[in-house]
């Protein structure tokens, strides 16, 4: 019923659409001169209900709508590329912030140094994962290092995962004989324990090797449920993406998922400039994505991403 629903306010919208220009295109069919006012402001509110319906179009993923479980991962490179992580961690945390996204810190494994080994957040807000799903893959890096003192120029990676928060709506089996849980206490930066018992609950699922942690609730009985809901939103993930590699190879396409391919580049050194090499969209003040400003690069990659869908449709 909730789908029917959606779905009928969707096409209700479209036919709002449809009715208004129909009325506009006749008013101006009468030729009356005392009109041409009112049909001008109708006009200009035909084409702003364009642009909000074109963005919905863009939200082609059946997820789209759902809450998201977001992580970042320090790649290689030890302080360097926990201080990139950090970053990141705190780029999406202003985004969201600007946009009254809700965020609550699951999971944090602090930096030897400084920074994040990694972090796990749920992020809830209106389509979340339509929007945040631009940002899964690696992420990296071009500066002068603040951590060498001979000032040389690093590059450093980190690696964003994004699932959809479909836990309630997807009927997963996880069998006990399936899981490993090991608890422990709850820390912070710098391993202060914040709590004295064990609360803090680690799972994994032995057949595919995934590990969940959560430490941030305050019983042993809500991490447990937090954990479960994260690894049933990435079993379900793991096999979207089996089917999908399943389709590719017998479609004869070497798709590389690995570290090697970078989704997004951030130059501080020698020029400045960031640079999303799917969409191709650029800009020329880092300070400014690094500070939150975000919006553009996921637009382009909706409409990239659309694109993509319709050619392998097309190709079928």
């Amino acid at each position: 019923m909730q789908e029917i629903t959606k779905l009928r306010e969707q096409v209700g919208s479209w036919e709002s659409l449809h009715q208004r220009v129909s009325d506009a295109t006749e008013l101006l069919e009468m030729e009356e001169e005392e009109l041409l006012g009112e049909i001008e402001q109708e006009v200009l509110g035909i084409a702003t209900e364009v642009d909000k319906l074109e963005q919905q179009t863009l939200f082609s993923h059946k997820h789209d709508d759902k809450d998201v479980l977001f992580a970042i991962h320090a790649g290689a490179g030890g302080t360097e590329a926990q201080d990139w992580a950090a970053m990141l961690l705190r780029m999406f945390t202003r985004w969201c912030d600007a946009e009254g996204f809700k965020v609550d810190l699951l999971d944090e494994s602090a930096g030897d140094v400084v920074g994040i080994k990694s972090v796990m957040l749920a992020v809830k807000g209106e389509m979340a994962y339509g929007r945040l799903r631009s940002e899964r893959g690696v992420h990296r890096l071009v500066r002068i290092s603040p951590f060498d003192s001979s000032s040389r120029r690093h590059t450093s990676f980190a690696k964003v995962e994004v699932w959809p928060d479909v836990a309630e709506d997807i009927d997963i089996e996880i069998a006990d004989k399936d899981i490993e849980t090991q608890r422990f206490k709850a820390s912070g930066a710098g391993g202060q324990h914040v709590q004295k018992n064990e609360t803090a609950i680690r799972i994994r699922h032995i057949p595919t090797g995934l590990v969940v942690s959560c430490q941030n609730q305050r019983s042993l009985t809500q991490n447990l449920e937090t954990a479960m809901k994260i690894l049933k939103s990435q079993l379900y993930d793991l096999a979207q993406q089996k089917q999908q590699d399943e389709i590719d190879e017998l479609k004869g396409e070497d798709v590389d998922a690995g570290w090697g391919s970078q989704i997004r580049s951030y130059v501080l050194h020698p020029y400045k400039m960031v640079k999303d090499h799917r969409s191709k969209h650029e800009s020329s003040n880092p300070q400014a994505v690094l500070d939150g400003a975000l919006e553009p690069f996921m637009n382009a990659y909706l409409r990239y991403a659309v694109g993509e869908e319709t050619a392998q449709a097309a190709e079928q």
